[in-house]
């Protein structure tokens, strides 16, 4: 991976403004990355001064190795936690199959998963 991915992850992260949340895949598509999983790397490698805690999985859980540290910081920025899990608005569904077919396979859930 180059610096350059790497800067505009960390920029992302650095973005998110407290007592809010993404998820790897929202960060991923803001970089133009194709990968949630790499958005975890980077942060695994290099985000340990940046607000790492502020990045969740797609089902609005933690990390479950650091589950403990990233619920609390969240709970000290005002973000609750409810049965582990980030409560989210549900998203609309989206009826264009093509789009549907294009997010297939990232870190969000496909309509078939609804």
């Amino acid at each position: 991976m180059d610096e350059e991915t790497v800067e505009r992850v960390r920029a992302a992260v650095r973005a998110i403004p407290p007592g809010e949340t993404a998820s790897y895949g929202e960060i991923a598509e803001r970089c133009g990355l194709r990968s949630a999983r790499l958005v975890g790397r980077i942060l695994a490698e290099d985000g340990h001064d940046l607000p790492w805690h502020r990045v969740l999985r797609a089902d609005g859980t933690c990390a479950p190795h650091l589950a403990a540290e990233q619920s609390a910081r969240l709970r000290a920025e005002g973000v609750l936690m409810v049965d582990g899990r980030l409560p989210r608005a549900p998203r609309p569904v989206d009826r264009n199959p093509r789009r549907r077919r294009a997010h297939a396979g990232r870190d969000s859930p496909s309509i078939a998963d609804r």
